[in-house]
């Protein structure tokens, strides 16, 4: 892991756009020193200073107002840090900026002081990825959500975790540093049990992230069928607006429809795709080309079925290319037969009808559990899917490490858990590459 900084770096904290108060930020040594000189007043820690920041050229005013100041290491990045806050006027800001970096300071890259925060021990990689996603959180339940995992909900979690699966490991490794003794402590029954109880914590810690991943990531459900099997029309009453064109003529839709929804904070992704079908028309097949690349996308496929006309060959022909996701059979136009809409799922089936809304609350509901958001009072925490992939990855070797031990080979047991106890320290950043930092903190906004 690098280094913590030691230069002095400055950009504007606050978003693109006049208001009524923007705000530059200072970190590095330097920061008390350059606001000193701008305003000719030394700030005192933790105080609120109206003064007056001069441009270094002709000591002419640049803007009026207030500047804080708190000296590392108790402050965000762990530095000194300055915060300039005046007039929201994107101008004065930038120039506020260029007088900054006159001084000696830097413009800092995007994501830069979190990235030092992680670097000075203020915050862990987890922590620091949920600073972004609080600025980014579509709905209250993420927001609170990545407010859990700033405070170090999930951290915590993985921490205490990783503290288990160690003292594992370490009786494991003792066991094989005296393989003189007499008593066999690989087939201690206890050893299998502390396996199996980490497992099911693991287990439980995997469910908690994938319903962290979807409130951040939503949900990509994608619905398709034949032609004029209400597709469309689905669409629209799930968007809550006429997203979709609808007409009585098969195959309207040719190329692939999108509509953002927000369902109990979770946010889907829908996505409305051309009729399954044999077709002559190149703009049709092109649709359908990209409906099927979309499926291989999806999280969810919903496969609307015509009911007024009854399952098809063609609705047995598309089931079956259908890849191995979750899905969801929904028979549609009950309006126009005898059959009622449907109050909850029956064998992976449900009714309603698209033109009518009947039924469709049904469908939101059972989206919501499909999607894994479940209704538990405690909020979860949010996660991103290198979260998710690293637990799968301690998943699979403390499989491994079970295997390991009912053959009796202790050492490959203990490498098992070596390599689970590194994927689960990946998530704090406690062993992170170089390379991933760089990625993670690149995406976040410049100030941040």
């Amino acid at each position: 892991m690098s280094a913590a900084p030691v230069d002095t770096i400055c950009a504007v904290a606050t978003a693109a756009g006049r208001a009524g108060v923007g705000v530059v930020r200072l970190s590095g040594p330097e920061a008390r020193a350059i606001i000193t000189r701008l305003t000719g007043t030394a700030p005192r820690p933790r105080h609120a200073h109206y003064v007056t920041l001069k441009r270094r050229a002709d000591e002419s005013v640049l803007d009026d107002g207030i500047v804080l100041y708190f000296p590392g290491p108790h402050s965000y990045t762990g530095e000194d840090v300055v915060e300039w806050q005046g007039h929201g006027n994107p101008v004065l800001l930038d120039a506020a900026v260029e007088e900054m970096v006159g001084c000696g300071a830097r413009t800092a890259r995007p994501g830069e002081f979190t990235e030092r925060a992680f670097l000075n021990g203020r915050m862990d990689l987890a922590q620091a990825e949920a600073v972004a996603d609080l600025i980014e959180a579509g709905s209250t339940q993420a927001a609170t959500a990545a407010r859990r995992s700033l405070t170090g909900a999930f951290s915590r979690r993985v921490d205490a975790f990783v503290e288990h699966l160690i003292h594992l490991r370490m009786y494991i490794e003792a066991a094989l540093d005296f393989p003189e003794e007499e008593i066999d402590f690989l087939s201690d029954t206890r050893l299998r049990d502390q396996l199996a109880d980490l497992r099911r914590e693991l287990a439980d810690l995997l469910g908690r992230t994938g319903e962290g991943v979807r409130l951040r990531e939503g949900l990509q459900l994608v619905i398709v069928g034949q032609p004029n099997a209400g597709k469309s029309s689905l669409l629209n009453q799930l968007a809550g607006e006429s997203r979709a064109i609808v007409t009585e003529i098969a195959g309207t839709t040719r190329d692939v429809l999108r509509a953002e929804i927000m369902l109990d904070g979770l946010p889907i992704h829908v996505i409305d795709t051309a009729g399954l079908r044999e077709s002559d028309d190149p703009i049709e097949q092109e649709g359908i080309r990209r409906a099927w690349e979309e499926v291989e996308r999806a999280d969810l496929i919903l496969h609307l079925i015509d009911g007024a006309r009854g399952r098809s060959a063609e609705d047995e022909e598309t089931l079956a290319r259908l890849p191995d996701k979750p899905l969801l059979t929904v028979i549609n136009k009950v309006d126009l037969t005898d059959q009622s809409p449907s109050q909850a799922v029956e064998d992976g089936t449900l009714r309603l009808s698209a033109r009518t809304g009947a039924g469709v609350d049904a469908l939101r509901r059972e989206l919501r559990h499909l999607a894994g958001v479940s209704d538990r009072t405690e909020d979860p925490f949010i996660a991103r899917r290198r979260h998710l992939e690293a637990l799968e990855r301690a998943r699979d070797n403390l499989a491994e490490a079970g295997d390991s031990l009912a053959l009796g080979a202790g050492e490959l047991a203990a490498e098992s858990l070596r390599r689970a106890q590194t994927a689960m320290e990946a998530i704090t950043g406690r062993f992170t590459a170089d390379d991933l930092l760089g990625e993670i903190f690149g995406s976040f906004c410049i100030g941040k």
